[in-house]
């Protein structure tokens, strides 16, 4: 396995956030040359200013943290955030519409959804919140999906109950296709976990913990 540190976004994403608390998040993954930032909407600008020329992505969410935004909504985040120099985004896809068995209508939401991000050449990462969902639905969610070809399947915002498991990220490999990537997020805080994460499928890691992790990675290859 690569070093953890290439698979992190590191993120926050706390309510409170501060441009101080950007300007240190984005220190500390130029240094530990971590894959990407995740940061709000508002900061991207920043974020961007800050990581330019590091490799460091840009990361920021859509529709997060409940899903529930109009597709007019989201489109409408998306193409601000791209304006702003966001490289990735992380759309909450509609839960509600989801339980209630409407795949038609994610299928729609994520194709208008896309014209945007492919017109610009950047990322996708869909949140379906696996933590809530049944098996069936995070297979069924992953199906829909994959016909659209998004970027990335992801499994949470942090915000449920349950965030990543390993059990949710198998479930997810086994129903996406090859190139289709896996970021797990959501209550990983040590390098066990993401390792095994890692292990099960996942290409990225989103956690607020990532200078932990990559420090006790590090002490294990230490001793």
């Amino acid at each position: 396995m690569k070093s953890i540190a290439s698979y992190i976004d590191h993120t926050i994403l706390k309510p409170a956030t501060v441009a101080e608390d950007v300007r240190k998040l984005c220190e500390e993954a130029v240094a530990y040359a971590f894959a990407a930032v995740c940061v709000p909407p508002q900061f991207v600008k920043l974020a961007g200013e800050l990581t330019a020329g590091s490799g460091v992505k840009v990361a920021t969410v859509i529709g997060f943290p409940f899903g529930y935004n109009t597709r007019a909504a989201k489109v409408a985040e998306i193409r601000q955030a791209i304006a702003d120099g966001a490289d990735e985004l992380d759309m909450v896809h509609n839960i509600s519409a989801l339980k209630q068995g409407d795949y038609a209508f994610l299928s729609a939401e994520v194709a208008q959804c896309l014209q945007p991000v492919r017109l610009h050449n950047k990322c996708l990462k869909v949140i379906i919140e696996s933590g809530i969902l049944t098996d069936e639905e995070i297979s069924r969610s992953c199906e829909v999906y994959a016909r659209h070809k998004v970027d990335f399947v992801k499994t949470s915002t942090g915000y449920a109950e349950t965030g990543a498991t390993v059990h949710a990220v198998t479930l997810m490999r086994a129903a996406l296709p090859g190139d289709i990537e896996i970021k797990a997020s959501g209550g990983i805080r040590d390098y066990a976990f993401a390792s095994e994460l890692v292990k099960a499928g996942a290409t990225r890691i989103g956690a607020s913990a990532g200078v932990a992790i990559v420090k006790e990675e590090q002490s294990i290859a230490g001793r």
